[in-house]
């Protein structure tokens, strides 16, 4: 089992090599791949060592075979669908966005309380009923749940997806909830992130503030 922040690097790094090979890079090296995401080249050495894959000294890692090795590492072998809960803004966002990038991740359904909502299709998706959930997560083999709902429904709903059968949770709002140790879970706080970053921008501005005498 590879710890968390090496298969999200790994992530990344996937990320950027797919685009490399869109502009017909077919090669790159530790220190590139370091520079595009602000860390070591011995990290990104690293995680690339533990996935058990190596490059040449003069031209760096095959891009295509790379990409494939991360792909063994993190992807299902027979795919894996998802289901959002909560198709507002950022739920349709999410759908919109997410569907065609990973052929073995797929959102299939999408829930919501909202009857103007229920039955729609959205980018290719059908919205169902919050109260049909357990019944459609059986009949498509949903194993991940991503809640985009309000805060103050989070801990109900993943209450809901944890007696469905369900995985995985990706919460994206501010309520933190607590799981079953036997579903992962995996918690965005968009808020906290701005806020955090708020931080580090007030404290940078201070320091190249010039000090009076």
């Amino acid at each position: 089992m590879l710890p968390a922040k090496t298969i999200e690097r790994l992530s990344q790094y996937r990320r950027t090599l797919l685009q490399n090979l869109e502009k017909s890079k077919l090669n790159i090296f530790s220190h590139e791949l370091a520079d595009l995401h602000n860390i070591t080249a011995v990290q990104v050495r690293r995680d690339i060592m533990l996935i058990g894959y190596t490059g040449q000294l003069r031209k760096g890692y095959n891009v295509k075979k790379l990409i494939d090795a991360i792909g063994k590492i993190i992807d299902t072998k027979n795919g894996l669908n998802i289901a959002i809960i909560g198709i507002g803004n950022l739920g349709k966002a999410i759908t919109t966005y997410f569907n065609g990038k990973r052929s073995n991740l797929k959102i299939i359904a999408t829930f919501d309380n909202n009857p103007n909502k229920i039955g729609k299709v959205i980018s290719g998706v059908k919205c169902y009923h919050i109260n049909d959930l357990t019944e459609i997560v059986k009949k498509e083999n949903i194993s991940m749940g991503i809640i985009t709902t309000p805060a103050d429904k989070a801990i109900d709903i993943a209450e809901k997806l944890t007696m469905s059968g369900i995985k995985g949770i990706l919460n994206f709002t501010t309520t933190p909830i607590n799981i079953s140790q036997n579903i992962c879970l995996e918690e965005y706080d968009m808020l906290t992130s701005i806020e955090k970053l708020s931080y580090f921008i007030k404290n940078k501005n201070v320091e190249s503030t010039p000090k009076s005498h």
